[in-house]
């Protein structure tokens, strides 16, 4: 005999109806050592499946206290500390420092000094720009990308070794001035680089502007409003991709920067996408501005010669005159005498607005010193702009802020 089965009517509701599927999250801890953080962030998510629905950034793994290590060092002795901030562009830390420090000195650097800073922020913004395009390329899957971007930047390193000494860890500003004159011939070097520059950056650019696998990856993804930008306090390239025409040289001008033309780049849509093309674009930019600087490179003195008490005498005055022995060793042992005071100053850098604070109660150290850090700031956001996004959209936010931790964690 057979055996009937009574079959529920498919759209009613009955009491022994199974409870709403629900999902256990998981945590994720993304990073100190993952390639994508782009150095020491650690980023500890909480996943609905591949959905991000909680993101906590924790830094400080590369903290090491230069704030109160300024407490103990003359003026000039901390320039070197400065290039461990945004260590992509160490020449532009030296500059934001030296000026703050000068405006508390009131202290005015001759035309040629401030040429030489300039081209050489515009060149470490080259840099710090090839290095963040070509990581990001890596980051969503573009290897040729990286291999053009390190290709140019090798050249620059060879520039700024000619210029400083150094490759990397440039040490090269001074209060007053810059510790040494241009090279012979190193005008005509720079100009040579700009000009055979501009056509392989488009040729990096073309790779990916238009690339769909990368518009996937970047359009619409990691979109930071106007109003949100401004209320983190966002700066530099990721405040200017949400449409926020803010720029320190165009609307504080320093070093001469208002005798140059050149354009702010400012996106739309506030995605990963425009961030990338304000980069794209402010490298067009800095070359615009190096090739006006050398068109005109100004003569005279690289260092203020006014200022006995902050800048030190030449090499040959040093060891042949008594007084000027005196003056170096005084300036090499105490520091060049500051008045008492303070003074805020920030620079547009590479990754926005660097600022520094400083205290001064006389004499050659500072007593306080604060620092305003960027890539801080541009993290800052973080958790609102990961929540509710993909793991892998991570990865892309992440490229797009190019933030440094050394500058970041200080």
């Amino acid at each position: 005999m057979a055996t009937e089965f009574a079959f529920p009517d498919a759209g009613a509701k009955t009491a022994a109806a199974a409870p709403e599927f629900q999902t256990e999250k998981m945590s994720l801890s993304m990073g100190p050592s993952h390639p994508s953080t782009h150095g020491v962030l650690r980023l500890q998510l909480e996943l609905d499946g591949e959905v991000v629905t909680k993101c906590e950034p924790i830094i400080g793994y590369l903290h090491r206290g230069d704030e109160k290590i300024a407490e103990n060092m003359t003026y000039n002795q901390f320039v070197p500390y400065t290039d461990r901030l945004d260590y992509l562009a160490p020449l532009a830390n030296n500059v934001a420092y030296a000026i703050a420090v000068e405006r508390l000195a009131k202290l005015e650097v001759p035309e040629r000094c401030q040429a030489i800073r300039v081209v050489s922020c515009e060149l470490a913004r080259i840099s710090s720009h090839l290095l963040g395009l070509g990581a990001y390329g890596i980051d969503v899957g573009a290897w040729s990308v990286f291999l053009y971007s390190f290709t140019e930047r090798e050249k620059l390193y060879k520039l700024f070794e000619e210029l400083t000494g150094a490759r990397f860890t440039t040490s090269y500003t001074r209060i007053g001035g810059v510790a040494r004159d241009v090279p012979e011939g190193w005008t005509d070097r720079v100009n040579a680089f700009c000009d055979q520059f501009l056509p392989i950056l488009d040729e990096i650019l073309a790779l990916l502007t238009r690339n769909k696998i990368f518009m996937d990856r970047t359009v619409g993804v990691g979109v930071i409003s106007r109003e949100d930008a401004i209320a983190y306090g966002l700066t530099g390239p990721n405040l200017r991709g949400s449409g926020v025409g803010l720029d320190l040289r165009k609307d504080r001008p320093y070093s001469g920067y208002e005798r140059y033309q050149f354009d702010v780049p400012v996106g739309t849509t506030g995605d990963c996408y425009d961030r990338y093309l304000v980069r794209g674009e402010e490298m067009k930019q800095s070359v615009r501005i190096v090739k006006q600087v050398l068109a005109n490179f100004p003569k005279g003195p690289w260092q203020a010669t006014d200022a006995r008490r902050i800048v030190s005498p030449s090499k040959d005055k040093v060891l042949t005159s008594m007084e000027e022995l005196i003056q170096n060793f005084m300036l090499v042992t105490e520091g060049p005498q500051m008045p008492a005071g303070e003074v805020y100053f920030e620079a547009e850098n590479p990754k926005g607005a660097l600022g520094f604070y400083v205290v001064s109660r006389g004499g050659g150290v500072p007593w306080r010193l604060k620092i305003r850090a960027p890539s801080f700031c541009n993290l800052s956001i973080l958790p609102k702009l990961c929540a509710g996004t993909m793991v892998s959209d991570v990865v892309s936010i992440l490229g797009s802020l190019d933030f440094v931790m050394g500058e970041c964690d200080r």
